[in-house]
């Protein structure tokens, strides 16, 4: 068995500490709840009060007790370390050096609860422990996928750009694990899936994911918005913000109303969700009202994410309170019942989960949209990634470069159709092979025809196939005014339709309009020298003409017949200065490569 990962995951009101196995297990768990004065240490099931002055001495103690207990004996693979905010640089985990380091300080101010706690937790651990590697993993990272729609705020364009303003979104760790937990067990492949998932706990944030890719999330720039939290507020009306400020009160004095004395503290007087529950049934009315506060707004973000994903087939509850708290839990569910998710009241009374038992479901038997309670663990999480990193520069040499072809606007047309707009019977006409095998450029085109305009000459890609599709980038849909969201090939459930022209006819689909999912095909064997499996999502990095650019959420598609190509759209071939497109369906870029990295 392989040498453990040591992990430090630091939240706003906690340090959790694990020595993590390579098969997830927690062989040592250090605990520190409520840091600075009433702290509580926990390890091996003992609990104790301490009284940790600072940051950096929290980290110490922590290691001081696995050192005590022999958990560092056996010697580490890595230590992983849990960081709020990446901004716009971390995207990935990366081993952390000075100027990681830097990076992250530079970062304080937007997540200032998080960043400097676990600066200080990082730079303590690396004095102790000099030998392994040490890698941050970030929270924001998940949220890289975030459209443009959902990611930028309506600001002017020079203030965002000069001061890094875009939505971020947090727990991105969380989000992720939970969100494969609850598609393992629904015994459904993630990129199938439309989850919902709420992180509750001191911070809380809920995330729409789609199709295994993050769309929408409720914190922003900063872990301010979104929720009601334990002791931040949530949405707020900007406005609120200029009135304290008029009012008279100091910038730092109203960082720290925002931070530390809001929430579920500023409507209850408690940040603690289990006092809150037991004060509102003896009766206390201000803890009534942040009950009803806290599940309206989680439950309109629920409603809200359903709409952004035409529907949902699950919605998840983790962390602290959306683990525990069966109050918390039904009072969302209220109302759900037009999404398909009618509740259990007694499951969900009874619901208990944890490192065995991680899923429980609390809907009623066969809910078209189950309600579930997953137990999160950013721990294994986060040594996950630190032993995937660390491992990569194990792995054998091989050519890491790919072919890289722009693939123009097109469309897969069934006989059916082909015989609708070309005439009874009529088979299509290859004018050129492309790249996969069996495929070619026809010589049909067709019009493509949107609520707004249209586009002339789409060349169809042959042969037949058993469903209608439309693949057109982020360009077309304001010429065409189509809302085409981002699918792997073939996947059109809840895509718009068209009306497609052509010489003999005309037909309107009620859906198959997408922008593909950039994507690499592969043989088997490429598969293997590059270390990747079918499904798997990869970043490539390409230089062209001096713009160096890298192209995230690259999925792998493997099958016998591929050849080892990288597709993108004329968009994305643009903003790489890869080459300019013909009218050929694919049109490949003599000497364009990528470097292909895992994630």
């Amino acid at each position: 068995m392989s040498a453990p990962v040591l992990v430090f995951n630091y939240g706003s009101s906690s340090l959790k500490v694990a020595v993590v196995g390579e098969d997830g297990r927690h062989l040592t768990d250090v605990r520190l709840t409520g840091l600075g004065p009433g702290a509580r240490l926990s390890i091996g099931g003992a609990e104790r009060p301490v009284a940790p002055p600072d940051t950096t001495a929290a980290a110490h103690l922590a290691l001081d007790e696995l050192e005590t207990c022999g958990a560092l004996g056996a010697g580490l693979a890595g230590v992983g370390h849990r960081v709020a905010h990446g901004g716009e640089r971390f995207t990935v985990p990366v081993l952390i050096d000075a100027g990681v380091e830097s990076a992250i300080a530079a970062l304080a101010p937007l997540s200032p609860l998080h960043n400097p706690a676990a600066l200080a937790t990082i730079r303590a651990a690396r004095a102790r422990l000099p030998a392994p590697a040490h890698v941050a993993v970030f929270d924001t990272a998940f949220h890289t996928t975030l459209p443009r729609r959902s990611r930028e705020y309506a600001l002017p364009a020079a203030v965002r750009s000069r001061l890094g303003i875009r939505r971020y979104g947090f727990h991105g760790t969380s989000h992720a694990f939970v969100a494969g937990v609850a598609a393992d067990w629904l015994g459904a492949d993630l990129r199938r899936l439309r989850l919902i998932s709420c992180h509750l706990g001191s911070g809380a944030s809920v995330a729409a994911i789609e199709f295994g890719r993050s769309v929408d999330t409720s914190m922003g720039l900063t872990p301010l918005e979104g929720l009601v939290m334990a002791t931040r507020p949530g949405d707020l009306d900007p406005g609120i913000m200029l009135a304290l400020l008029r009012s008279g009160m100091s910038l730092e004095d109203l960082e720290r109303l925002l931070n530390e004395e809001s929430g579920l503290l500023g409507l209850a007087g408690t940040g603690d969700m289990r006092e809150v529950e037991q004060r509102a049934a003896a009766g206390d009315d201000p803890c009534r009202l942040a009950l009803l506060v806290y599940a309206h707004r989680l439950r309109k973000y629920v409603g809200a994410y359903a709409a952004v994903m035409g529907g949902v087939d699950a919605i998840v509850f983790t962390g602290g309170v959306g683990e525990h708290s069966a109050v918390v839990r039904h009072r969302v569910a209220q109302r759900l019942e037009f999404l398909g998710a009618e509740l259990d009241e007694d499951r969900n009374r009874d619901a208990s989960v944890g490192p065995e038992h991680r899923v429980a479901e609390i809907s009623v038997e066969r809910a078209r949209c189950p309600l579930l309670v997953v137990a999160t663990d950013e721990e294994y999480a986060i040594a996950r990634a630190t032993r995937t990193l660390l491992s990569r520069g194990q792995a054998p040499s091989v050519a890491r470069t790919v072919p890289i072809s722009i693939s123009a606007r097109h469309v897969h047309l069934t006989p059916e159709s082909v015989g609708a707009l070309f005439g009874a019977g009529h088979r299509l006409t290859a004018l050129k092979p492309i790249s996969q095998p069996g495929q070619f450029a026809a010589a049909e085109t067709v019009t493509l025809v949107g609520p707004r305009g249209r586009i002339e000459h789409v060349r169809i890609v042959g042969p037949e196939r058993t469903a209608d599709q439309v693949e057109i980038a982020r360009t077309d849909e304001f010429v065409l005014g189509v809302d085409a969201p981002v699918r792997e090939s073939g996947d059109l459930q809840h895509t718009p339709g068209i009306r497609i022209e052509g010489p003999s006819g005309a037909i309107t689909l009620k859906q198959g309009v997408i922008c593909a999912l950039r994507h690499i095909h592969m043989a088997p064997a490429d598969a293997v020298a590059f270390g990747v499996k079918d499904g798997d999502l990869v970043d490539v990095r390409v230089d062209s003409s001096g713009r160096q650019l890298t192209f995230g959420d690259v999925v792998i598609r493997v099958r016998e017949d591929f050849v080892l190509e990288m597709h993108v759209d004329t968009d994305e071939g643009n903003a790489a200065a890869l080459a300019a497109v013909g009218n050929g369906v694919l049109t490949s870029v003599q000497g364009a490569t990528g470097l292909l990295q895992r994630r």
